[in-house]
């Protein structure tokens, strides 16, 4: 393994180029004493985000920007009192699919309350533009900002759903006029507000691209400065060749990568951990813009339906149905189903977490081999079934990971928490069924488990990775550090009692220690409790 990055070599790096520095970080020179504030947060201990110690002081709001830091008096119409408290930037996630579940809890409520004022939606190659409901992030945006949001959203345009939209949904390659359409719609969406492009290569339709498409779409993208978000096409036997495809293809376009959600997934392939983090520290050294994310979690959450051959997944939902009915078929599937699913430690290893058939439901929450016991057939019998039931539609949560590799991942100078999850509730729609806990526990976990209880690093470089580090990866300018000039997304927390809450029998619950959360300047959630206001502005 490569020598690890260094903090303060990172830091200088052209990757936090811009971040620490000029974005206006506020010195003494900055404190304008005397000024009536809209609000101001006394008595904390203010983590900037940039990495560097907390500073004692108040910060003061004023136009939904932060206006002042230091001693800057009492005068305000609001008041919070943070003694005892860490007042950081808002946590940015990164890699998210809230996407259009935010009209079903417009606060967004899972992510509010571990912290989260900025989510980035778009991920895995697929994003809800250009499409039947949304033709455009222009038009996704006109209807955030009609129903109103409780954070910060922006999001890629998907590599995947540019290809089903152009090419379609079957394993064939695309001609040239079909790639100059998607650089053309992709450009549209980059000159409208998409913050980059996403891959999700194990995937369709978006697997059935060639590295050389991919890295064709990716030029535009770099030309605008964006961000290659890839979910490679592999991440377990061969990942360390996805990895390889990842970064020639970012290489050849000219742009910035982020690796999605790295992992190495499967007992038999734990060991490729360092290899892999020892080729992006490679590749970074030869001058590739590179960085990755992860969830502070050993379980993975997905659709069933990736357990399926590529191929077999391809044409329509009734093209994919027909294939699982035919019984020869359905058993050449079968044999690569359970070949895959004993790869990952058996079927107790795979937990359903989602059905919207009423007869299905009691399924949600059990492993597949608890499932296949209840339905009283053999297991892939029950696989079957339920795709075939659910139209594919399945979520699942397996299990494959391992705590050190999480630990190896989260501390690296290049690596930074995501949630790799929509936003949920406990109430309504979203509520019913059971998603992977990261969607109400990330944050907390990230920087109550892993750096206050298990000393993975100190605070000051946790809160730089939820916040000033995506941020310079998406090129936020005013969001990420606590700066004079940049807009107020606060979030303020007890470092001695955050922690996450949510489990993977019980998820929907909110983390602990989360004090108060401010979205552009309005107080979102005071002592605990949501006000109410949504704030949240399209990036």
């Amino acid at each position: 393994m490569a020598n690890p990055i260094s903090r303060r070599d990172f830091l200088k790096s052209s990757l936090f180029a811009g971040a620490a520095i000029g974005l206006g970080f506020s010195d003494a020179s900055d404190i304008k004493v005397g000024n009536h504030f809209e609000t101001i947060v006394k008595n904390g201990l203010i983590y900037t985000g940039d990495g560097r110690t907390p500073i004692k002081g108040s910060l003061g709001i004023k136009n939904g920007k932060i206006a002042a830091l230091g001693e800057i008096g009492d005068s305000a119409d609001v008041l919070i009192d943070a003694a005892g408290k860490a007042v950081s930037p808002g946590f940015i996630d990164i890699h998210s699919h809230t996407d259009g579940n935010i009209f079903y809890a417009p606060l967004g409520d899972s992510k509010i309350y571990q912290g989260v004022t900025t989510d980035i939606g778009g991920n895995c190659g697929e994003s809800v533009f250009p499409g039947d409901r949304w033709q455009s992030i222009s038009d996704y945006y006109s209807d955030l900002k009609s129903c109103g949001h409780g954070f910060n959203i922006g999001s890629f345009i998907g590599q995947g759903t540019l290809r089903h939209i152009v090419v379609g949904d079957n394993n064939v390659p695309a001609t040239n006029e079909q790639i100059k359409r998607m650089k053309y719609l992709l450009e549209q969406e980059m000159e409208r507000g998409a913050i980059g492009i996403s891959s999700g290569l194990e995937y369709t339709p978006g697997s059935y691209a060639t590295s050389d498409e991919i890295a064709e779409l990716c030029k535009v993208v770099a030309k605008r400065g964006g961000l290659f978000a890839i979910h490679m096409r592999n991440e377990d036997d061969q990942v360390e060749g996805a990895l390889e495809e990842a970064i020639a293809i970012a290489v050849k376009a000219g742009v910035k990568l982020e690796i999605s959600h790295l992992k190495a997934q499967n007992a038999a392939n734990w060991h490729k951990a360092p290899k892999l983090i020892s080729r992006i520290e490679k590749a970074r050294t030869s001058g590739l813009d590179i960085a990755f994310d992860r969830y502070p979690y050993i379980a993975f959450s997905t659709g069933m339906s990736i357990f399926v051959p590529l191929n077999d997944r391809q044409g329509s939902t009734a093209e994919i149905v027909a294939r699982l009915n035919d019984s020869n078929k359905a058993a050449e599937i079968g044999k690569w189903v359970m070949a895959r699913m004993n790869r990952l430690g058996g079927s107790q290893n795979v937990m359903i977490t989602s059905a919207k058939n009423p007869e299905n439901r009691k399924f949600i929450g059990l492993n597949v081999k608890e499932c296949a016991k209840l339905h009283g057939t053999d297991e892939w019998e029950f696989i079957r079934y339920i795709l075939v039931s659910e139209e594919m539609v399945v979520d699942i949560v397996g299990f494959a990971m391992k705590e050190e590799n999480v630990k190896l991942f989260l501390s690296h100078p290049l690596g930074m928490p995501i949630s790799d999850c929509s936003a949920y509730s406990p109430t309504g729609k979203l509520s019913e069924n059971m998603p992977h806990p990261r969607a109400y526990g990330s944050f907390p976990r990230f920087i109550g488990k892993y750096c206050r209880d298990e000393n993975l690093m100190d605070i000051s470089r946790a809160i730089e990775k939820c916040t000033s580090l995506p941020a310079s990866r998406i090129g936020l300018k005013d969001r990420g550090l606590l700066a004079v000039g940049n807009w107020a997304d606060i979030t303020i927390f007890d470092p001695d009692t955050i922690i996450d809450r949510a489990t993977f029998d019980k998820p929907h619950q909110f983390a602990c220690g989360i004090e108060h959360v401010i979205v552009n300047g309005v107080h979102t959630i005071r002592n605990g409790i949501a006000t109410g206001l949504l704030n949240g502005a399209a990036l």
